[in-house]
């Protein structure tokens, strides 16, 4: 589906707004017509269900999702500047966009529209493992929540998430990530296509939530173990998970993990595997 013809060029609608990017919330405006039409055909059928984009700005990704076919798009923008112009975009699709004003960190995206329910969007970098950690944790209490997140990063957080156990990306959201979805990398964007130009390049990932976690476990308790792993990742595991308490040979003698092996080297069922043997706790992956 091809985009109205009325529709005038972003940067026209930027400056009659005047939506000039706000660092404060970590806005880097996706002007390019091509980028944003390759995040909207990375993602899988838009026609289907509902797809809820964050943070859409002037709309440059948003014109490409409703270009390339999604009939029920729900966009959460929490900067009032950009909901007049959203709104105008809205009446070029009629019936197909729904503008939402408010605060995604203090939402639950699983209640804006009927299943399936897909995440498409280019983060704010302030606050895009936050995000992440929240919509992970909808998943965890019901796999169903999101059928697909295709999402933008900082080209380091993407690494992160599709980091293999024995890699120095590796970490706390690796592992949460993929107990609960299959990450794949997309592409790189650099910084130069953006305005204005981050000082790092972006990655584009797309994670398929799994129809059950990896290997059972709860939220808590895998918080708690890879809290306690990672947060002295240079130790031997016989050191770092003392700070859980109780008789720590006894995880290592009914998992079989070595005592001496570090956080790096234990693959998602191995976490999972300890968290079974300890009682959930209340850390967060938050900022991990």
């Amino acid at each position: 589906m091809s985009a109205p013809a009325a529709l005038p060029p972003l940067r026209e609608v930027i400056a009659r707004h005047g939506l000039g990017a706000r660092k404060s919330l970590g806005q880097h405006f996706l002007l390019d017509l091509n980028l944003t039409g390759r995040i909207a055909r990375a993602a899988p059928d838009l026609s289907r269900g509902t797809v809820i984009e964050v943070g859409p700005g002037p709309g440059g990704l948003t014109r490409a999702l409703l270009a390339e076919g999604a009939t029920n798009l729900v966009v959460v923008e929490k900067d009032r500047r950009c909901l007049e112009a959203l709104a105008e975009l809205a009446v070029a699709y009629p019936g197909r966009l729904e503008v939402v004003e408010g605060d995604a960190l203090k939402m639950d995206l699983a209640a804006l529209g009927p299943a399936p329910r897909q995440i498409v969007s280019n983060l704010p970098y302030n606050i895009s493992t936050a995000l992440l950690v929240r919509w992970l944790t909808a998943l965890a209490d019901d796999p169903a929540a999101f059928s697909a997140l295709t999402l933008m990063f900082q080209k380091e957080v993407a690494a992160r998430l599709v980091a293999m156990p024995r890699s120095g990306p590796y970490g706390r959201l690796s592992v949460l990530t993929q107990w609960l979805c299959a990450a794949r990398p997309l592409f790189d964007i650099p910084p130069r296509a953006f305005t204005p130009p981050p000082k790092v390049v972006s990655s584009v990932v797309a994670l398929t939530p799994l129809a059950e976690p990896l290997a059972p476990a709860s939220l808590a308790a895998l918080e708690k173990v890879t809290a306690a792993a990672f947060g002295q990742r240079r130790k031997m595991l016989r050191q770092s998970l003392k700070s859980l308490g109780g008789d720590t040979a006894r995880l290592f003698e009914a998992t079989g993990i070595a005592p001496t092996a570090r956080a790096e080297e234990l693959a998602v069922e191995e976490f999972c595997a300890l968290a079974r043997l300890i009682g959930p706790g209340s850390l967060s992956f938050a900022g991990a």
